[in-house]
């Protein structure tokens, strides 16, 4: 590993009545850490879908820009992957510092430098650059939660940490309209954004720290007496792993995982064929201003929160730690408000804005409890390249679809053709997502500690 994404020592244990009061300190701290943090990276990924009206009154269609923000999917798939086993040998607090320092620097230069938006070619190319970059933002978080949060408590410690991308997202929307306001310049869409993460990046630098063992602490699991429900844990889940170890032991065989990486692609297609397209279609369709759009895209943001956190808490308090059950539960809610928001008719925004913000409470509990699988499913030093395999779908399989297919399919077949692959999706994440319902009911394994 490079000398300064090395993960740090273990350093000597604390004295034993200084262990809780360091512990209930570092992991607000942490915890505070990882969700600004994550909520920066949301603010340089969404905001060019903001832009995209501008540029199709600027000649670009549909198709064109479909292609080249795909370049953001494609590279953000395959990078949670790679980067993510990459984060499960680093530093988490530098390595997601340096991402989200990237990101913010790529899309300064798209909103400042008139040649970042001349042609389709060169957009797809940065905006691969910045996916390549925010895909260094989900795998040292998990890395992060992991170490620092056990697994009874993990299914709400991540719904919490997980609306920190609806905080991030639906905040691109009023940014967005303040950029406009003060500099006239739809450019300011992609570089003031750029400043704010800027900050950020310096922020998880401060709080984010790696793992319990390098600030003197015992693990997390010892310090709460919770051990995983679903592998035996031992001395050796405390190793740091190699690449080939984690890949081809914990990742590339595991059923299991596979099925919910699966299933996350046509989750994802669900998510980014509604947010994506949604500035686009409510301009198009249903006679939506600017600002109207900007305030829509946030409401449908903000309200995963909500969302997220009950699914986290349904998952473990109602459920016992199972995530298949809440997941089929949200995802058949979402596909109801999915058909209501498709088959309104224009006229009606408030039933358009309400759909919206259905659609985004229910869609973000399965996003965040399939991560969640992940965790559960492979040891602690394979987090991120678990989360980031599933990522791989999600992205690659899902969100390029979502950019690229339905762009396509709407040029030439109309929004209805787009928004019908968009139900068939939520129908088959639900037949996937069900074939992990009897494994999640499996004993807790002893553990040996």
């Amino acid at each position: 590993m490079i000398g300064f994404l090395k993960p740090p020592t273990h350093s000597d244990p604390l004295p034993d009545d200084e262990v809780d009061a360091t512990y209930r300190r570092l992991r607000l701290q942490v915890f505070v850490g990882i969700f600004l943090g994550y909520a920066g990276y949301y603010l340089v990924r969404k905001n060019f879908s903001l832009a995209m009206p501008y540029l199709i009154e600027e000649g670009y269609s549909r198709t064109d820009l479909g292609l080249a923000l795909s370049g953001v999917a494609i590279a953000y798939g395959l990078s949670k992957f790679i980067m993510g086993n990459v984060s499960d040998r680093s530093n988490a607090r530098v390595f997601m510092t340096l991402g989200l320092l990237c990101s913010s620097l790529v899309m300064i230069f798209m909103g400042t430098v008139p040649v970042a938006t001349s042609s389709v070619s060169i957009m797809f190319v940065l905006l691969m650059m910045n996916g390549w970059f925010q895909g260094m933002g989900w795998p040292p978080s998990g890395r992060v939660m992991v170490h620092w949060f056990s697994p009874g408590e993990r299914g709400t410690k991540m719904a919490i940490w997980n609306v920190a991308h609806n905080i991030g997202g639906g905040m691109v929307g009023p940014i967005a309209i303040l950029a406009m306001a003060v500099f006239a310049d739809w450019h300011s869409i992609l570089y003031v954004h750029g400043f704010f993460s800027l900050g950020i990046a310096v922020v998880i630098f401060l709080l984010v720290r790696d793992t319990p063992q390098s600030e003197g602490l015992c693990t997390i699991e010892k310090h709460r007496d919770d051990y995983p429900k679903t592998f035996e844990y031992g001395d050796s889940h405390e190793k740091e792993l190699s690449a080939r170890t984690i890949f081809l032991e914990y990742v590339l065989n595991n059923k299991f995982l596979w099925t919910i990486a699966v299933a996350n692609a046509f989750v994802y297609f669900v998510r980014y064929g509604v947010l994506d397209w949604a500035p686009t279609y409510l301009s198009e369709v249903k006679g939506f201003s600017f600002e109207q759009s900007g305030w829509a895209y946030a409401f449908y943001e903000f309200a995963g929160i909500p969302g997220t956190l009950i699914c986290g808490w349904l998952s473990d308090r109602v459920f016992n730690g199972r995530r298949a059950p809440v997941s089929i539960a949200y995802m058949l809610l979402t596909l109801i408000c999915v058909v209501t928001y498709w088959q309104n008719p224009p006229g009606n925004p408030n039933l358009d804005i309400a759909m919206l913000i259905g659609i985004g409470f229910f869609i973000y509990g399965p996003i965040m409890l399939i991560g969640v699988q992940a965790l559960d499913l492979a040891p602690k030093k394979a987090a991120g390249t678990a989360a980031g395999f599933t990522g791989l779908f999600g992205y690659v399989g899902g969100a390029v679809s979502a950019n690229i297919v339905i762009g396509m399919v709407v040029d030439s077949a109309g929004w209805n053709a787009g928004f019908a692959l968009i139900a068939g999706a939520c129908v088959v994440a639900v037949i996937l997502i069900s074939f992990t319902w009897r494994a999640e009911q499996r004993a807790p394994s002893p553990h040996a500690i």
